[in-house]
């Protein structure tokens, strides 16, 4: 079971990569950070190091995506040889390919799968199997419809749902409509909290800064944020200190930079290019005097061939120390 209080950052599919949790990781030690989801037939099948992560991205999460039971049992299986702290499975993602390979969202109407899928993961590992899901599909989003998935998945053992208090409409919408359209209703996940105080319930959706974080930890176990971490990243900087009264002061934005300059460094003596890590950090001086500079010196100049850390150094000069105290 995991600890009572949780903050995370939710999976997303093409941001939270291994840069961007290590970039993440510098300004919270003790968020739950996810990978992209992963498909189990990537894992088994694909050519690519799909589960490579950093020792200081820890902890960290897995999120699968598949509805094969023994398929998800072998990655969970590979997850925690890796020392992942923890195996997500995805019934949340409404995008049409991923309900062709019969994951995603479209489990919601498949209870008995979900947990046969649980079940078969929990045999295999003894880290924690989670489920990240949505309030309901299409038609189906009555409260009943929703207890009736988490009793039984629960029942499986799943002791811990994080839920997106969006529906999720399976036709029609494109997977960004369905981060916006359909209405948030906190109060669908809170019900599911209150009626099942024994499993741990954490909360996703339209969460941007920690003054909301803290109400709904008043009525939940844990938060998870998405795009609001990623396009405005230093909002994790008060988390430890916030919401999980740890001592450590946070990094200023500045320091954030200088510290990510050793690890853009290997990246590229590695072979690899500056804007894979920069477009990660686009968003870290938001609200300050000079990050339009920031961003634009990086967008315009990472991708070229060569761009190194003098790149990074020309673009943080561009923001007034002062002004980001």
């Amino acid at each position: 079971m995991h600890p009572p209080l949780r903050f995370s950052i939710a999976p997303m599919l093409d941001w939270t990569d291994r840069h961007c949790r290590y970039f993440h990781r510098l300004m919270s030690k003790n968020t739950l950070l996810y990978t992209e989801m992963v498909t189990t037939g990537a894992i088994l099948h694909g050519k690519g190091d799909y589960l490579g992560y950093s020792e200081q991205e820890h902890p960290i999460a897995l999120q699968l995506g598949g509805s094969d039971p023994q398929a998800l049992a072998e990655c969970a299986k590979r997850a925690e040889d890796l020392a992942y702290d923890e195996v997500n499975l995805n019934v949340g993602c409404p995008s049409d390919r991923v309900q062709n390979g019969r994951f995603g969202a479209c489990l919601m109407a498949e209870p008995k799968l979900v947990a046969e899928c649980v079940a078969k993961m929990q045999q295999q590992v003894s880290i924690p199997v989670t489920v990240k899901t949505r309030i309901g599909i299409d038609e189906q989003d009555s409260y009943p419809f929703l207890q009736d998935f988490i009793e039984t998945v629960a029942e499986a053992g799943c002791e811990t749902f994080i839920i997106h208090a969006r529906k999720a409409w399976l036709s029609g919408l494109s997977p960004k409509q369905n981060r916006d359209i359909p209405p948030l209703n906190y109060q669908r996940a809170y019900q599911v909290k209150q009626d099942y105080p024994q499993l741990n319930i954490s909360i996703n959706g339209g969460i941007t800064d920690l003054e909301q974080a803290e109400t709904h930890l008043r009525h939940v176990d844990g938060v998870m944020v998405g795009r609001e971490a990623y396009q405005n990243p230093y909002i994790l900087a008060q988390v430890d200190q916030r919401i999980f009264d740890a001592a450590n002061e946070p990094l200023s934005r500045h320091q954030v930079v200088e510290l990510m300059l050793p690890y853009i460094e290997q990246h590229l003596a590695n072979g690899g290019r500056l804007q894979h890590i920069s477009r990660h950090m686009l968003g870290l001086f938001q609200g300050c005097v000079g990050a339009r500079a920031w961003r634009r010196h990086l967008s315009e100049n990472a991708h070229k061939p060569g761009a190194g850390i003098e790149l990074m150094q020309e673009a943080l000069a561009k923001v007034p120390l002062a002004q980001t105290a």
